[in-house]
């Protein structure tokens, strides 16, 4: 069964207090609350790099709404340490622990980018424990991604056939995020970072940098699982499921979210005019969660 123990560390926000799960001997997990910690339970998954961070965005939307917010650094990310050859079928084995360390039963998941695919499997594989699925500006599966960016196609060649220089690479990119203005990070997301709220880009940052904090292995495994066979069983989600997604997402084409849509039972697809990859998630938080009320 898995164990807690919990501690300050050097969070955004002052009162965020960081749990840690220990799972096993050998595995834990490191999860930050946001929102109502009385309210309604939403797990929040970050993007590919991400950490708990990120679920910042989401906390005064969240308490207005009466939604606690859960939000776990995937193993490899932030204070989560790597677990060896996970997959992404792996998703329960970090997600279910965080419920049951909060005393959740069931509870709602929302996913960023690459939080996608860990959303979806979690919701396949444990349908007891999830009651809805939203996504975000989600990555898709290499079988329905006609339009996969070259960027993205670089980095899960790199994953799979040179891990030490990607995680040399990411290592590099950290550095120059603790001390470059947020737009060198922002750049990742978004066309407009001059869009982008000051305190919402600063948070970006914050997540770009926890997420290398101790490790880069999470964002190497995750990059080679965007290039192969997810292994999820979509005809096994019984939960309902709606993907939001900007018309001008760049990261991910909507084109192949579209595809992915009609693969998922009970899925429905928002589309957002104008918005792309940080912009579709920025606009979409207060609608995601009156969802979750």
């Amino acid at each position: 069964m898995a164990t807690r123990t919990s501690g300050r560390f050097d969070t955004p926000r002052d009162e965020t207090r960081t749990m840690m799960v220990h799972v096993d001997d050998e595995r834990s997990l490191a999860y930050d609350e946001y929102g109502d910690s009385n309210g309604v339970p939403v797990v929040f998954l970050h993007g590919t790099p991400g950490s708990r961070r990120l679920g910042r965005l989401l906390d005064s939307a969240a308490a207005a709404r009466g939604v606690r917010v859960l939000a776990p650094d995937r193993p490899g990310y932030g204070q989560s340490p790597a677990w060896s050859d996970r997959s992404v079928r792996d998703a329960k084995a970090f997600v279910t622990p965080v419920l049951d360390d909060a005393g959740v039963e069931t509870a709602g998941i929302v996913a960023f980018s690459g939080g996608a695919p860990y959303a979806l499997a979690t919701a396949a594989t444990r349908p007891d424990r999830i009651g809805r699925v939203d996504i975000v500006s989600g990555a898709t599966p290499p079988d329905v991604s006609e339009e996969t960016p070259a960027l993205q196609r670089l980095l899960a060649g790199l994953a799979t056939a040179t891990p030490p220089l990607l995680r040399g690479l990411f290592r590099g990119q950290a550095w120059l995020a603790s001390r470059l203005d947020p737009s060198f990070v922002l750049a990742q997301y978004t066309d407009d970072a001059d869009a982008i709220p000051d305190g919402a880009a600063e948070t970006v940052r914050a997540d770009f940098v926890e997420a290398f904090a101790d490790s880069r292995r999470g964002a190497v495994a995750e990059f080679r699982h965007t290039g192969r066979d997810w292994g999820v069983r979509f005809e096994d989600i019984e939960a309902e499921v709606c993907f939001w997604h900007g018309e001008a997402d760049t990261n991910v084409p909507i084109a192949d979210v579209r595809r992915l849509e009609k693969r998922v039972p009970n899925a429905g697809l928002r589309a957002l005019d104008d918005a792309d990859h940080l912009q579709a998630l920025l606009r979409s938080i207060p609608d995601v969660l009156d969802k979750h009320r």
